[in-house]
């Protein structure tokens, strides 16, 4: 009966006219994404429901309307449009992919909708500056550049590409190209995938004929998987490094036999560095729910923490106008050990990235 309600009220009525902050969200609770996906949500709702149960913002309690997008741009889309014009959402959160990100952003603007955290790093939501996106984690193009000078830096070479043939795939690859321009090599093969059906009898033989040591993968984490047990399968040793958008425990199952010594690069320290307050904060919380804390529920749990800030800033009465002005009028706002701050001329949030390895434990690492 509550969720009836909240939806009722939301129809009917300005949302700041609610008992409730309706916050929207649209992401691929189910296919490729959906393990990484529950994981970021599980992370955010660990800080929502906390604020909930102290009362909530100005004693407005935050109410997360989630819907699946399956990882498909144009659900993407379409869910949007039904949060921000049937649902009347105050704002919305913590989706999921890049070109699905992009298929919804003139509905944003349209609307002067914010949308906070958007999980990816594309470096198309940084530049040029949208007003009415707030980029929490740093960008893919950052990543990818700090995995090529990672393995460069080990005597690595010998590097090959792998990207999917979409806007997340090719941002990545130009993060890379950055670091084998800054390392003085050019990678021995640069392969585009298709981002739906990867097809591993075309992609794995290129990279065992040029003998490629090390792959940067930039894929969903259900195409990195396959591709590593394919790449095995052709007795290749080389090495794996994949995107932050992978740095989940499910992609680790996925993974399976083959997941030890896979690389991962991180947009938060590791979930085992206590001397984060915000990380000590998250484990206690987790525990609380007998949850692991993972990477990527990091990640929700500090795109939460941004969104509560911009609420409690926008007032009692909030407006979507408000909640965008109060976002950017965030400055060096501490999230728990880690510092970001918006302005009209930059949405880009933090700046971190570091690498982790999968243990023989099924753990990362760092």
């Amino acid at each position: 009966m509550k969720k009836f309600v909240v939806a009722a009220c939301a129809a009917l009525a300005p949302v700041w006219a609610c008992s409730q902050l309706l916050i929207g969200q649209t992401a691929g609770f189910s296919g490729p994404v959906a393990a990484g996906v529950k994981e970021t949500t599980e992370g955010a709702k660990l800080w929502i429901d906390s604020i909930n149960a102290k009362g909530g913002v100005h004693g407005q309690k935050i109410e997360l309307v989630s819907l699946d997008d399956k990882f498909e741009p144009p659900l993407a889309a379409a869910n949007a449009k039904v949060l921000i014009e049937e649902k009347n959402v105050l704002a919305m959160f913590l989706n999921r992919g890049t070109p699905h990100t992009e298929a919804f952003i003139p509905l944003l603007e349209a609307r002067g909708v914010a949308l906070v955290a958007p999980s990816t790093g594309a470096m198309v939501l940084h530049h040029p500056v949208h007003r009415t996106i707030f980029n929490v984690r740093s960008s893919y193009q950052r990543e990818a550049e700090k995995a090529v000078s990672h393995l460069h830096t080990l005597g690595i070479t010998r590097i090959a590409v792998v990207h999917a043939d979409d806007s997340f795939g090719e941002d990545g690859r130009e993060g890379a190209a950055k670091g084998f321009a800054k390392a003085g090599i050019e990678p021995v093969v640069v392969i585009k995938a298709s981002r739906g059906k990867p097809d591993y009898a075309t992609i794995i033989p290129p990279i065992v004929a040029k003998e490629a040591q090390a792959i940067v993968w930039i894929a969903s984490a259900n195409a990195v998987a396959d591709g590593v047990k394919a790449l095995r399968a052709a007795k290749s040793a080389a090495q794996v490094v994949t995107l932050s958008n992978n740095a989940s425990s499910g992609f680790i199952k996925s993974l399976g036999e083959d997941a030890r010594g896979v690389i991962v690069t991180q947009v938060f320290p590791s979930e085992r560095s206590y001397a984060y307050p915000f990380i000590k904060e998250a484990a206690a919380l987790a525990k609380e729910k007998n949850l692991e804390l993972s990477p990527q529920m990091l990640e929700g749990y500090a795109a939460a923490k941004v969104l509560v800030e911009g609420l409690r800033r926008a007032g009692p009465n909030p407006t979507r106008a408000k909640v965008v002005a109060a976002l950017e009028s965030i400055h060096k706002f501490d999230v728990g050990g880690l510092e970001l701050g918006f302005g009209p001329e930059d949405h880009t949030g933090l700046d971190f990235a570091d690498l982790s390895i999968i243990g023989a434990d099924g753990k990362f690492r760092r």
